[in-house]
């Protein structure tokens, strides 16, 4: 099934959280000199016009990133995130917002490599298309095309299943982005077993995935289930913007859970996610939870 278009929902509650605790991963990486790889399963189109009729059609990004737009007072990860999207808009106007992609290439330096999967066939052809753009930009800038060929490549593919193929990098360093629409039940299975091979294959490797809260069975056990495979530690964080409604129409609270995190991680989601969820409160029902877990050993 391909019919998810994340322009409908692009900068969103959920692509708040998600894309700020994404480039603060991708900074801690930077603090080492040794080159990593950041591989994205499910891509997208990688760049999105918030004034298109796709996004303007329920105009979700007026739950996220609007409510940060005008701010002054952000902390230092929620300033950096949005200064990312400002350097997008430079006439001041939110009119485009970046996916993840994009935010990864943005933060990532030029000796570290970007590998990207997406199977819809629009949105791979704008994914293509929008780093096209960037690599005439960076020829304008003096950076060779050669070395961007490199740097970043492009795969019309399932990430599920060629995500194997990537592992381990050749640093041994890496971040390895999980964020299916979970549009069918199958997502949900195929994250589970997609993370316990990768990390039977890239144990070090840290592993952030996205997930929506539903009502559904499968939403509400994933993460319980991701707790349990072997990992140096995990950390899960959740935010709910709004009290669910009784037919559970509509994306009210999604989460973030990441294995081998970073130890400065939960310091910075305790102090960042207070404000974030005041920020983004659209009732009493709005709030977050944070869980840090202990290593799991693998069971032979």
């Amino acid at each position: 099934m391909l019919s998810y278009r994340h322009a409908f929902h692009a900068g969103n509650h959920a692509d708040v959280l998600k894309h700020t605790i994404f480039i603060q991963l991708l900074r801690y990486l930077n603090q080492k000199e040794t080159p990593y790889t950041v591989i994205d399963t499910h891509a997208g189109a990688g760049l999105y016009a918030l004034d298109s009729s796709e996004a303007a059609k329920n105009a979700e990004f007026d739950t996220g990133i609007a409510r940060l737009w005008g701010r002054n007072d952000l902390p230092e990860p929620l300033a950096e995130y949005v200064q990312l999207i400002k350097d997008l808009n430079p006439s001041g106007k939110l009119r485009y917002y970046p996916g993840s992609p994009y935010c990864a290439e943005r933060t990532m330096r030029e000796q570290d490599r970007l590998r990207l999967f997406e199977l819809h066939p629009s949105d791979v052809k704008n994914l293509q298309d929008n780093f096209r753009k960037l690599e005439a930009h960076a020829t304008a800038q003096g950076v060779s095309p050669a070395n961007r060929g490199k740097r970043v490549i492009i795969g019309k593919a399932d990430g599920f299943t060629n995500l194997k193929a990537l592992l381990p990098p050749p640093s041994r360093r890496g971040l390895i982005l999980i964020d299916p629409p979970y549009e069918v039940k199958e997502d949900y299975r195929r994250v589970k077993e997609t993370l316990a091979d990768a990390l039977n294959r890239f144990a070090t490797g840290v592993y952030a995935v996205w997930y929506p809260i539903l009502q559904r069975n499968e939403s509400r056990q994933l993460a319980e289930q991701l707790k349990r495979l072997p990992s140096n530690g995990w950390l899960n964080v959740a935010l709910s913007i709004r009290t669910a409604t009784p037919d559970g129409f509509g994306l009210h609270s999604s989460g973030m859970f990441v294995l081998n995190p970073p130890w400065t991680l939960e310091p910075m989601l305790r102090e960042m996610m207070p404000f974030l969820t005041s920020a983004l409160a659209q009732d009493e029902g709005a709030g977050f939870t944070l869980e840090v877990g202990q290593p799991v050993s693998s069971r032979k």
